[in-house]
């Protein structure tokens, strides 16, 4: 035994290392190498593609920054380069170019270096005590009239608007050349640009989710951001004034304690920077391809495993197949063809299987006694149903109808009695419908109400909806049988009894329901559990077998409910599941 045990222990042992050691080396080292190689390329496409949308986005908008420009140009060069504005005015052309770009322009106007308003559109008429020395584009225009200047977002506050509206813009300034009386003096064109342009365009990158992009000036100042309205209001904090010290390029940063990759890019013109923020934890959520390569990984481990597991098979494999070989040929009554034999394990495994067959024939050699005997237990419960002397009352009346010649009574009473007894049987079956349960009680009270000539009278209702569905059989006509012998014996000709079978709610309910002599409280209360009924005439069967019975098949929450007063009578009710169909087996039984 000690010797059987070692060898055991040793194979065990020898296959769980083996196998563990195996799989986890190849298992976690595939998986560190993937998991790393899926890191980097994910990381690397995602920065890649990250630029290649920054570089769309420096596109567009340079284009529309030069749109702008093009638009100063003619403006300046073709219109008011031109004019002597002591003798014409060119509020016709402006309106023009106006029309041709309101999409993306508010307003346009001309100054002199002094801050005197001399022509403007779509509206021109400035703001009283309008100061504009002291605003930043205008003083840029001034101090470099040889650049075009663009100034950070602001709302538009130089003019007076009719529809009290105010518009976010973006200026574009520059110092110009104006004519008045044939001598040239300086002076500033204003085109303002609607700032809801660039948004737009930043707002159409932003709908990714992986990174987000703002906009920022030379100076560090934000020109747009996603989040422009919390950060304006101290809710949210971006890292503008580092990043605009960042030259164009990749660069990874840890702002409020978040690691983070910055791609910035330079908008020629203007020196504004674009930013784009890639929040790392935002690099993994994409899981398809890493599902993907654990599955390679996990396949490649299986494929090795299987490799492994067929070259340590071949050494147990074979006496293996000859048990299992003799298994299947076995019979039971020939436990000794169950092969023994190969290793201490085989061996040991072989003579357990052939000792287990020897306990399983004994085993089945007992089933088919106890089935056997509980074969010969229900048919003798089965005939025990019958109550000998109900039978024996019954035989006697139907001898004496037939000595006085009442035969058609006799005829109907045997009828009635073969009925009982047919569906009695069952064939065998303890499952039958209520409609088959109805018809033996029907059976049962023609009887009973020849012998006690009609003393009583009995009424059965059936909801048709509930005639197909199935209950235990015999559970009516023991109720019957209490009601009659316990409640109808003293009565003379009063006595009434109501049968009924109805749906409520997800219950099928039967009930018993007699005019009787009742009984106290007490009683009932113990009826289902001591069976205090001192039974001289029933059936044998009894509320409380019925009680047990339903819920045997059915559950504890089905069965009988008994209420009585004395002098008024009794009221049974039988809950049933609504079941429409059975297995095989249970229906069998």
């Amino acid at each position: 035994m000690e010797n059987v045990k070692h060898w055991m222990g040793k194979l065990q042992v020898m296959i769980a290392v083996s196998f563990t050691i195996i799989a986890v080396i190849s298992m976690l080292g595939m998986g560190i190498i993937l998991y790393s190689t899926y890191t980097r390329s994910s990381e690397q496409q995602t920065i890649e593609d990250n630029i290649q949308l920054m570089n769309q986005v420096e596109l567009n908008l340079t284009n529309y920054l030069r749109n702008m420009m093009r638009i100063s140009d003619s403006l300046y060069y073709t219109v008011i380069k031109d004019t002597d504005f002591s003798k014409e005015n060119v509020d016709k052309e402006l309106a023009i170019l106006y029309e041709a770009n309101k999409d993306t322009l508010v307003s346009l106007a001309c100054f002199t270096q002094e801050g005197e308003l001399i022509c403007a559109t779509p509206v021109n008429t400035p703001k009283p005590n309008l100061d504009l020395s002291k605003q930043d584009w205008f003083q840029q225009a001034k101090n470099r009239p040889e650049n075009l200047h663009f100034s950070a977002s602001h709302v538009q506050n130089i003019f007076v608007d009719s529809n009290h509206r105010y518009y976010w813009v973006i200026s574009l300034s520059r110092g110009i050349e104006i004519t008045k009386k044939g001598s040239t003096t300086g002076g500033i064109l204003l085109v303002d640009m609607n700032f809801s342009g660039i948004q737009q365009l930043f707002s159409k990158v932003n709908n990714n989710g992986m990174a987000y992009f703002y906009l920022m000036d030379q100076k560090g100042e934000i020109i747009y951001h996603p989040k422009q309205n919390l950060i304006f209001s101290d809710l949210y904090e971006e890292n503008n004034q580092v990043a605009v010290t960042y030259e164009d390029g990749t660069k990874e940063e840890r702002f409020n304690n978040k690691e983070r990759i910055i791609n910035v890019k330079t908008v020629g013109y203007t020196g504004w920077k674009i930013v784009s923020v890639i929040p790392k934890e935002n690099l993994h959520e994409n899981w398809t391809k890493m599902n993907l390569i654990w599955v390679t990984v996990l396949g490649a481990a299986i494929l090795i495993l299987i490799y492994i597991n067929q070259s340590l098979s071949t050494k147990i494999t074979e006496p293996i197949r000859r048990l299992e070989q003799s298994v299947k040929e076995m019979k039971l009554e020939q436990p000794e063809c169950i092969y023994v034999g190969g290793s201490q394990e085989i061996r040991h495994l072989g003579k357990t299987i052939r000792s287990m067959v020897e306990q399983m024939k004994q085993l089945m050699d007992d089933m088919v006694r106890q089935q056997e005997e509980k074969r010969k237990n229900e048919l003798d419960a089965l005939q025990s149903q019958i109550n000998p002397h109900f039978l024996y009352n019954t035989l006697d009346s139907i001898i004496w109808m037939v000595e006085s010649q009442h035969y058609e009574e006799a005829i109907s009473m045997v009828t009635s009695l073969a009925n009982l007894f047919r569906i009695s049987l069952s064939q065998g079956k303890t499952i039958i419908s209520i409609e088959e349960e109805f018809r033996h009680a029907i059976h049962y009270i023609k009887i009973q109400k020849v012998r006690y000539k009609n003393k009583f009278t009995v009424a059965f209702h059936l909801e048709e909806e509930i005639k197909d569905c199935l209950t235990i059989k015999l559970i009516l006509q023991p109720l019957l049988e209490n009601a009659i012998y316990y409640g109808m014996e003293a009565m003379d000709g009063d006595g009434e009894i109501l049968v009924q079978g109805y749906k409520k709610e997800q219950e099928i309910i039967l009930e018993v329901i007699d005019n009787g002599m009742g009984m106290p409280k007490e009683k009932v209360e113990h009826l289902l559990t001591d069976g205090v009924y001192e039974r001289k005439h029933g059936s044998g069967i009894g509320l409380k077998n019925v009680d047990q019975r339903i819920k045997l098949y059915f559950g504890n929450e089905y069965g009988l409910i008994i209420k009585s007063e004395p002098d008024v009578g009794t009221h049974v009710t039988i809950h049933l599941p609504i079941k429409k169909e059975i297995d095989h087996h249970e229906a069998g039984r």
